[in-house]
C-alpha cells in the first residue's frame, strides 16, 4: 500500500498533544489492515523523520444504545501512536 492509503488522517485531541509534548509521540488514524511496519515506512517516507517505535490500539465497533434498543452503529477505527526519534519533529503538528 502507498502511504497516503495507509494514513488516514493526524488525530488531534487532548491525550494526543500531551503525547507529543512529554513522549515525541504524534499519532494518526490507521487503515485498519495496516501493521506497524507499514505504519513506520509511512510516516518515514512522508514526513522524512526517523520513527523508533510505534504502538497500534484498535477500536471495535459497536451497536449504538438508546433508551436499551439498538438505533445505530459506531464505526471502529485503528490508531497508531508513533515514537519518533530525539530531536526529530513532524512541522505539521508544531502549531497545535
Amino acid at each position: 500500500m502507498d502511504y497516503t492509503q495507509i494514513l488516514i488522517k493526524p488525530l488531534v485531541s487532548e491525550k494526543a498533544t500531551f503525547a507529543k509534548d512529554l513522549a515525541n509521540q504524534v499519532t494518526f488514524y490507521v487503515h485498519p489492515k495496516a501493521n506497524k511496519i507499514e505504519v513506520k515506512k509511512a510516516v518515514e517516507e512522508a514526513f522524512k523523520v526517523k520513527v523508533e517505535k510505534v504502538n497500534m490500539v484498535r477500536q471495535q465497533p459497536m451497536a449504538r444504545r438508546r433508551f436499551g434498543k439498538a438505533t445505530g452503529r459506531i464505526s471502529g477505527y485503528k490508531k497508531a501512536y508513533v515514537s519518533l526519534a530525539p530531536g526529530e519533529k513532524i512541522e505539521f503538528f508544531e502549531g497545535v
